[in-house]
């Protein structure tokens, strides 16, 4: 008993406030009342390994991001940076100046198919804008006008696994301009390869939670886990065009919510019931 007394009286001995509030100083992320992440480490999420042998069945569609829809919201704000807390343009755009991920051109023939073609730098988007813009003199992108993104993404039934399943390709962001007399403007801006260097990027940014603080979500969590709002604006078909060309308004929709139900169908029709 004594003795377990005397060990006791050492901890507290060797406890001291200032130790503790120096360990607490040391960690690289304290918000609040407590450490958020104290380890430091975070990875992206692990997705299953493919083979060839076991897709029996696959599609490729495009679909848009609207960001002012409010489940979007979190892509688009903050519009000025507050800290790490980043929208997914700037993440990408600061990125990409650093030399940390790879981008592509938009194609000038088809402006959606987003088959990373040809290599383009941060200066190479810079310029480019410069020769579209209006105004001639404007440097970058504003961020405020970058209000969606498009998502190139393969659907496919996995028989090894007998799920229907899906992987994002690419993400392209769209600057959306009104000049007041020809309405909206949509400008792909450039490419970005969902990989793994992608991924390890967003992994590191926030994405606001609106529901609960304490769960925090990353960008690649809200890609992968599917925590967003979307549409269909292209499948891959033997005419080699998107919805827009053939259907427009209503039109437009139903052909999407259509593409989708066919995705959904083709795996309830696998099972007999």
């Amino acid at each position: 008993m004594k003795k377990i007394l005397v060990i006791i009286a050492l901890l507290g001995f060797l406890y001291t406030p200032e130790l503790s509030a120096q360990f607490l100083d040391d960690e690289s992320s304290k918000v609040g009342f407590y450490v958020e992440n104290s380890t430091g480490v975070k990875k992206p999420m692990p997705q299953p390994s493919i083979r060839e042998a076991d897709v029996m069945w696959k599609k490729t569609v495009w679909r848009e991001v609207d960001f002012r829809q409010k489940m979007n919201q979190g892509f688009y704000f903050p519009t000025k940076p507050q800290g790490n807390w980043k929208n997914l343009y700037t993440i990408l755009m600061d990125a990409l100046k650093e030399g940390i991920i790879t981008a592509y051109k938009v194609s000038i023939y088809d402006d959606i198919k987003g088959d990373l073609l040809e290599k383009v730098t941060y200066d190479d988007v810079v310029e480019q804008h410069k020769r579209e813009s209006q105004l001639g003199n404007v440097e970058n992108v504003n961020v405020e006008d970058v209000m969606r993104c498009m998502i190139k993404e393969i659907w496919y039934f996995d028989k090894q696994r007998s799920q229907l399943m899906v992987r994002i390709l690419a993400i392209c962001p769209i600057e959306i301009t009104n000049d007041g007399t020809m309405g909206e403007t949509k400008t792909p801006l450039f490419w970005v390869p969902y990989n793994e260097e992608t991924r390890q990027l967003l992994v590191q940014y926030p994405f606001h939670n609106r529901s609960n603080s304490a769960a925090q979500l990353n960008y690649d969590e809200v890609f992968v886990k599917r925590m967003f709002d979307s549409y269909i604006i292209r499948e891959e078909n033997v005419y080699d065009r998107e919805i827009a060309e053939y259907a427009k308004g209503i039109d437009a929709l139903k052909e999407s919510e259509r593409i989708k139900n066919t995705i959904i169908d083709f795996e309830q029709n696998l099972w007999e019931y």
